[in-house]
């Protein structure tokens, strides 16, 4: 593994790039109003955190995606929640998805592209996923020229530049290799250069000098135009790699890629949250304010913590500060124990409803993390203990139904809203925090008018939790 680098201030990384080229989203909002549809398929539910007014679907039946193809906002958002599968269970839940969804644009007479979301600090099914995506789009007469990837993500401070990926730490900026991300028992990986992490990830099959690379110099100065340009030429799945460094470097991105695509490339996208809000021309809009979540009513809520990177474990210390809650905790090695699981399940559940008659509940794993022999096992470990966790939260919300329920980690937000809340169709309503941590409006089922929030394991800062807290008691 290279040795490690020393964080270096924001400044010092964004210093001397040529100067940002403007762009209004209303003019990526027009040019995308009578198009294609973008369709992201989430591989967990954190996706939706930049974008408000979007519908976001955790069923993909014929039905369910014309709902959502017929949504105003030209996106749709279809929770697959893939990272928390095997890559083989991951390639099956998107070939179902394809096909229903192909069904689905010729009911309604729409056509669409796809957008698999995933982790701005890269973990996930790459390149797996892209590949059977590009599978399914061909049997579907929709050959991909080329796979494009952006996981920039401004707000979170996840930069690309010069085709190196970025993240913000308490220490300052360090390569994402260099992180706690980069060491995931699942999804581990070494570079930080885009290029080289290609070439990684696809065993050598993608060779680094192979991947096109468009570089801030092509966004800023060359514009759209020349955008278009390098993307006219990609054939044959080749993998692309694009920098960013903010909002308006995705918005000329998004511009570029729709000339591209008038001019008959056919793209498919790997990206983060923020390509997302820039594709589908919505500006950064401040955090949703007390006048806003006062319309989902009051009462005691129920926050389910499951995310076991460091940050969500400090957050969690930063909500104790604030106080006003109880906690009730799930033994993971317990949960791990066929004989002992469901008595522990059902007395974790009662403790909770009964807490949220007096205070906030927060239902947590235990915070040392169990991995498994090899990194198939240890998602299979983080799938039995999320489920344990979901049926945990479905208990205790049947007993007492919450003001607004919290989940804390990506794969934990998926399963419970499918799972524990059974959310079927919902609207994202906006964030709670700029750019991040975003709250899904259910639009029907027993959890209709419940505000839930999707709060990712690896965003915000110490006290981001507590504020959000904070914001949905202060309605």
């Amino acid at each position: 593994m290279p040795h490690p680098s020393a964080p270096i201030p924001v400044e010092e990384l964004l210093t001397g790039l040529p100067p940002v080229r403007t762009v209004d989203p209303t003019e990526i909002a027009e040019s995308t109003a009578t198009g294609p549809r973008l369709v992201v398929l989430d591989d967990d539910p954190t996706g939706t955190q930049t974008v408000a007014d979007i519908p976001v679907l955790t069923g993909w039946t014929i039905d369910d995606l014309r709902w959502g193809l017929r949504q105003p906002g030209g996106a749709c958002f279809v929770l697959t929640n893939t990272r928390s599968l095997s890559f083989a269970d991951a390639a099956a839940r998107n070939r179902e998805v394809v096909d229903a969804l192909a069904a689905a644009a010729r009911a309604e007479g729409v056509d669409f592209v796809l957008a698999s979301r995933s982790d701005s600090t890269l973990r996930g099914h790459y390149p797996g996923e892209t590949d059977a995506l590009a599978d399914d789009l061909e049997r579907h007469g929709r050959p991909v020229d080329g796979v494009v990837i952006v996981p920039a993500f401004p707000d979170a401070g996840r930069f690309t530049v010069d085709s190196v990926h970025w993240a913000r730490t308490a220490a300052g900026m360090v390569p994402a290799g260099d992180t706690e991300f980069a060491r995931d028992a699942t999804f581990g990986y070494r570079s930080s250069d885009l290029r080289e992490w290609v070439a990684e990830k696809t065993g050598g099959r993608v060779a680094a000098e192979a991947v096109l690379a468009i570089t801030l110099a092509d966004v800023r100065t060359g514009g759209p135009e020349r955008v278009a340009e390098l993307l006219g030429g990609v054939r044959d799945r080749r993998q692309v790699v694009v920098d960013a460094a903010c909002d308006d470097d995705l918005r000329v991105l998004a511009l570029g890629l729709l000339r591209a695509e008038s001019n008959g490339v056919r793209l498919l996208y790997r990206v983060g949250p923020a390509f997302v809000r820039a594709r589908t021309g919505q500006a950064a809009s401040p955090p949703l304010d007390g006048e806003v979540l006062r319309a989902y009513g009051s009462g005691h809520g129920l926050i389910a913590v499951g995310s076991h990177v460091g940050l969500t474990t400090s957050q969690l210390a930063g909500l104790r500060c604030l106080g006003g809650i109880e906690e009730v905790e799930l033994d993971v090695p317990t949960l791990l124990d066929p004989a002992a699981r469901d008595a522990h399940v059902a007395e974790v559940a009662a403790r909770a409803a009964a807490a949220m008659s007096r205070c906030d509940a927060v239902i947590r794993t235990s915070r040392a993390l169990v991995t498994g022999r090899d990194a198939d096992d240890s998602l299979a470990i983080a799938r039995a203990v999320s489920s344990a966790l979901v049926a945990t939260v479905a208990a205790a919300v049947r007993a007492h139904r919450p003001g607004f329920v919290v989940a804390k980690g990506g794969i934990t937000a998926s399963d419970i809203a499918t799972d524990g809340l059974r959310i079927r169709r919902a609207i994202t309503r906006g964030t709670l925090l700029p750019g991040m941590v975003s709250l899904w409006e259910p639009v029907a089922g027993e959890s209709a008018g419940i505000p839930y929030v999707v709060f990712p394991g690896n965003v915000g800062d110490e006290q981001a939790l507590a504020h959000v807290v904070r914001a949905l008691r202060d309605r």
